[in-house]
């Protein structure tokens, strides 16, 4: 009953121990709360329950009774750290039970076997357990049993083995009343759905697995560490951090399992690796190393010990030393037959390479290099990258771009499993390497031209396509409707200066439940569509020119493309052009409000540095006709026309050079509707959508009441030309709620890639509509990158606060320029140049970009 209905079963042996019990009852009764205290409680109290069923065991003179509470009271042990005392409490159990008593011991001890990472007797004792727990026919723990030696199959690669036994133990469980034991088996699929690389299953059944977790009030540890593993694959390192940081919090409240509490800190030290923190991944590594050492779990150990040298060569602590313990780590794993053994292997490489020992280095990576051919796509990824990096060292450049393109295309085609555009752009994080040492191979072997070809061969790639979602998902519709009342009703209260603590705490839990379902769904559309070509680029071109920023060892290298060739010019550090954009953004913010006008030339001044930062001499060749830019995604957020050479230009933005030809391919819809919109709390209203409207016959127009979310996205939907004055709100911590706040509460970018065309082109007209958030290799998140893969192909919207006031002349002149036939970017340039010449009207027309084609 302990795993069917925990709670109701340690009130029942409480009861039990109320009733003065013999000793084989009070046994039983002290064996169950023990482990009710063992998995979901105090360690402490679990070991004292359990000795009392061992001493009442003994007094009932049953040696069944003994060898069964033996095996409980070894589990716990082994979990509690004290690994030798668990291990003889088991041989005893042995001892003492016989036939099926014996098979159960024997399970717990091959259960304690995988806790301890000892694989092979694991799997041993399972062997001899399983054949007589079917012949007493014993349906829940010869089920227990196959999940056992499935999950071990896992943890050494087999998956499909692994898949086979999870399957025999389903059909098992279907027979049960084990709630608990069902609930685990959800989990241990979610974990095979992993290791056989499908990120978004995974996901969906281990917060199937938490759920019914949740029901039976039982917290499980392994689950989040088993969640933080997948939240890294997906590129969430930060959420996995804060998952295992939490549950550690929690585990130390009760006084719960060492174990776990080890296994939880090497997940915390890997998501802080990841997460570019080095420090936290030294600090929570060096105590997982510590945790396992002393508790003789000489595997886990060895893959702890992986984290803490990987993180220690990030903080610059590279040596001779270090190589030397990245290859004992890499043969002890290796010997264990763990899937980690190719990632110790390239890390010894890359340490080798960094200190020029350049034969050991090749050695090392050859051998991580073997993991290319098979298995998950991360661990092939692995393996392609120990191949460039081999190729690299040994001098064969062509090798290095051929490994790299093979590395690519298994991310490739890993990322077309991938539904939501979130998780698309999150895991090119896993193919930044790749990308970088193909862009510095092709810069110094090919010259400008293959260097454009590979720095769009890994850029924005998230857009290529729209994300994948079921057409009809009655419970994410139910919880975007519930989000939208719950974030008006905190708006308002708010506004009204009420406390909102309990409304924030339901939309933070009604986000977590969106954001969930958009995760699990999976990848329907194909990946990238065909190879990026030069020369169709140059001929789309005309007598335009293309500007495509690469970032090579933090600088920046501009790639010009215009007049049937690519030309390269060097810019500056990254990292200047990054802080001077920032105190742009500052400067206009400041001047989106009256008193501003003094930092004007400051603000002038720091256009033209970024000038020369981001476009060195190529300024001096770009000829006369339209300008497309393609910043790297760190720089989303400059101002362009604010660059002396583009004020009085027409420009554009885009993401890639391939998605500015998909945007130009794009036909607008025949249909040629306009729709306007106006949402509440404007300062001016939504002044100019009256005097728009008349350019346009009869469009549509929302306000008011009418301006709610359903009715906008309903008449957005392919839409000839949508024009949307709404107050905008990025997200900063979370780039898919970023909103535009329509009457009924907040219109998000989850609701936009509901749409099944977005509008051909589309204005945002307020504030902050244009920031988007940096993720993943060179990827963006925000309003503006949700609409490109969904029809459309120009926006015009602002990456800056601005004034309400004189953002009405800016889109009536806009409009103007659009009503007779220019381009978004055309118009928007010659918009500019309608206003008046004061400091807010400037900074009003710098804050606006036009992205895309159309």
């Amino acid at each position: 009953m302990v795993f069917a209905a925990p709670n109701d079963a340690l009130s029942r042996a409480e009861g039990v121990l109320d009733t003065d019990p013999t000793p084989l009852h009070a046994s039983v009764a002290h064996q169950v709360i023990g482990i009710w205290q063992r998995d979901w409680g105090d360690m402490r109290l679990a070991l004292d329950h359990l000795r009392r069923a061992h001493r009442m065991a003994a007094r009932a003179d049953s040696a069944e009774r003994e060898a069964d509470v033996l095996a409980t009271l070894g589990v716990a042990l082994v979990h509690a750290g004290r690994t030798r005392q668990g291990l003889a409490a088991f041989e005893r159990g042995i001892d003492r039970g016989t036939g099926h008593t014996r098979a159960r011991v024997l399970f717990r001890r091959a259960y304690s076997w995988w806790v301890l990472g000892h694989h092979r007797e694991a799997l041993e004792d399972v062997r001899r357990a399983i054949p007589v727990l079917r012949q007493a026919d014993d349906v829940i723990w010869t089920a227990r049993a196959l999940t056992l030696r499935a999950t071990v199959h896992l943890a050494l690669g087999a998956v499909e083995r692994a898949e086979a036994d999870f399957t025999a133990a389903e059909a098992l469980w279907d027979t049960t009343g084990q709630e608990h034991d069902k609930a685990d088996a959800v989990e241990s699929r979610g974990l095979a759905a992993f290791r056989s690389g499908d990120v978004p299953a995974a996901l969906r059944l281990l917060d199937e697995a938490a759920e019914r977790y949740a029901k039976l009030g039982t917290p499980m540890f392994m689950l989040n560490i088993r969640r933080c593993e997948v939240l890294m694959a997906a590129g969430l390192a930060p959420e996995a951090l804060a998952e295992a940081d939490a549950a550690i919090a929690v585990l130390d409240g009760i006084g719960g399992q060492s174990t776990r509490k080890a296994e939880l800190l090497l997940a915390a030290a890997k998501a802080a690796r990841l997460g570019g923190d080095p420090g936290t991944a030294i600090a929570r590594a060096a105590l997982a190393v510590r945790l396992f050492a002393g508790q003789r779990r000489t595997w886990w150990e060895a893959h702890a010990q992986l984290v803490l040298i990987d993180a220690r060569l990030a903080a610059g602590r590279g040596s001779g030393r270090l190589v030397a313990d990245a290859v004992r780590v890499a043969e002890r794993l290796s010997a264990f037959g763990a899937p980690a053994a190719p990632e110790a292997w390239l890390l010894a490489g890359r340490i080798a390479l960094a200190l020029d020992w350049t034969a050991d280095a090749e050695k090392y990576l050859e051998v991580a290099a073997r993991s290319r051919r098979s298995g998950p796509p991360l661990a092939r990824m692995t393996g392609w990258a120990a191949q460039a990096l081999w190729a690299r060292a040994t001098g064969s450049g062509r090798g290095v771009l051929e490994a790299c393109r093979r590395g690519l295309d298994v991310l490739d085609a890993h990322r077309t499993t991938l539904g939501a555009s979130e998780l698309r752009a999150r895991a090119t994080a896993q193919g930044a390497e790749l990308a970088a040492l193909a862009q510095q191979v092709s810069l110094e072997l090919g010259g400008p031209r293959q260097l454009l070809v590979w720095s769009e061969r890994w850029r924005a790639t998230a857009l290529s396509t729209p994300p994948t979602r079921p057409p009809a998902d009655p419970a994410l519709l139910s919880d975007l409707t519930a989000f939208r009342v719950i974030a008006a009703r905190a708006e308002a209260a708010r506004m009204d200066a009420r406390p909102v603590p309990t409304l924030e705490r339901e939309q933070r839990r009604l986000e977590r439940e969106i954001r969930a379902r958009t995760l699990h769904s999976r990848g329907a559309a194909p990946g990238y569509g065909g190879r990026f070509d030069v020369g169709r680029l140059l001929g789309r071109l005309g007598d335009g020119r293309l500007v495509e920023l690469a970032v090579l060892d933090g600088r920046v290298q501009v790639l010009l493309c215009g007049g049937g060739r690519v030309r390269r010019f060097t810019g500056g550090l990254l990292a200047e052009a990054e802080r001077e954009a920032e105190y742009v953004q500052s400067a206009l913010r400041r001047l989106a409000h009256p008193g501003g006008e003094g930092r004007l030339p400051l603000v002038e001044t720091a256009g033209r540095r970024l000038e020369e930062l981001l476009l060195g001499e190529a300024a001096r060749h770009l000829g006369s006709g339209p300008l497309v830019v393609v910043p790297p995604a760190r720089l989303h957020r400059v101002p362009w026309a604010l660059l002396p050479s583009l004020r009085e230009r027409v420009v554009s933005v885009s993401p890639s050079a391939s998605g500015w030809l998909r945007a130009r391919d794009t036909e607008p819809p025949p249909l040629g509707r306009h729709v306007l919109v106006r949402g509440p709390g404007l300062a001016t209203g939504g002044a100019e959508v009256p005097e728009v409207a008349g350019r346009y016959g009869r469009p549509t127009v929302l306000e008011q009441d009418d301006a709610h979310v359903s009715r906008v996205l309903r008449e957005l939907d392919g839409a000839a030309l949508a024009h949307i004055a709404a107050h905008g709100t990025f997200r900063g911590d979370s780039p898919m709620f970023s909103a535009l706040r329509m009457a009924d509460g907040p219109l998000i970018v989850h609701d936009f890639e509901r749409l099944a065309r977005s509008p051909y082109r589309i204005i945002l007209s307020s504030c902050d509509t244009a920031r988007l958030a940096s993720v993943g290799a060179d990827e963006l998140l925000g309003l503006v990158t949700a609409l490109l893969p969904l029809g459309t192909a120009g926006v015009v919207a602002s990456s800056a606060p601005v004034n309400d006031e004189a953002v009405v002349p800016l889109m009536l002149a806009l409009h103007k320029g659009l009503s007779v036939g220019l381009s978004l970017a055309e118009a928007l340039r010659d918009a500019r140049a309608a206003l008046p010449g004061d400091a807010l009207h400037q900074a009003t027309g710098w804050a606006f970009t036009a992205f895309g084609a159309a």
